[in-house]
């Protein structure tokens, strides 16, 4: 379960992004791997189908953050690239969205909240990488989340872009 920093995919990017991004993380994708780690792509699967039902979430926990106006090509594209290789436990694509949003809001696995919670807000002043992967572990049963750096090629800091946190194939216990 991937989540992004919207300011640090941008600057990150080299297509900037349309409008100004939010300072939080959030849901860059449900990726299933399998037991040696590897990550399947584009399985067989339904074809994608418009979300309309759970749009109004998604558009706020897993916007397309390069274009806002675009929300749908970017679902589509986490859909059959990594959502249609899901099939256990995973049922469907509307069970794959519905999944990450329970994720992401009930299931305590938000990145920003468990940040904002250690008193590690987003900022221009620097953090240890140690004190954000101590935080997210209190949360996670002690796990050792994954995380994205990437040097921001207009300041030369190195910036937090992505964290991922690991579900067993129930998704019921992190890994």
């Amino acid at each position: 379960f991937t989540q992004q920093y919207q300011p640090a995919v941008c600057n990150s990017n080299p297509t900037p992004c349309k409008d100004p991004p939010d300072k939080l993380f959030t849901v860059h994708g449900l990726w299933p791997s399998d037991s040696n780690g590897n990550d399947p792509k584009y399985c067989k699967a339904p074809p994608y189908q418009t979300m309309k039902i759970l749009e109004p979430h998604l558009v706020i926990i897993w916007p397309n953050v390069l274009n806002r106006n675009d929300h749908e090509v970017f679902w589509r594209k986490q859909w059959d690239k990594h959502g249609s290789c899901a099939s256990s436990p995973i049922q469907n694509q509307t069970h794959y969205f519905d999944t990450v949003i329970k994720m992401y809001t009930t299931q305590k696995q938000n990145v920003s909240e468990i940040l904002s919670k250690a008193n590690i807000k987003p900022g221009r002043k620097s953090r240890r990488l140690v004190d954000i992967e101590n935080a997210i572990r209190k949360v996670i049963n002690n796990m050792t989340p994954k995380f994205k750096c990437q040097k921001n090629p207009r300041t030369s800091l190195t910036e937090l872009v992505e964290v991922g946190l690991c579900s067993d194939s129930n998704l019921t216990q992190f890994i």
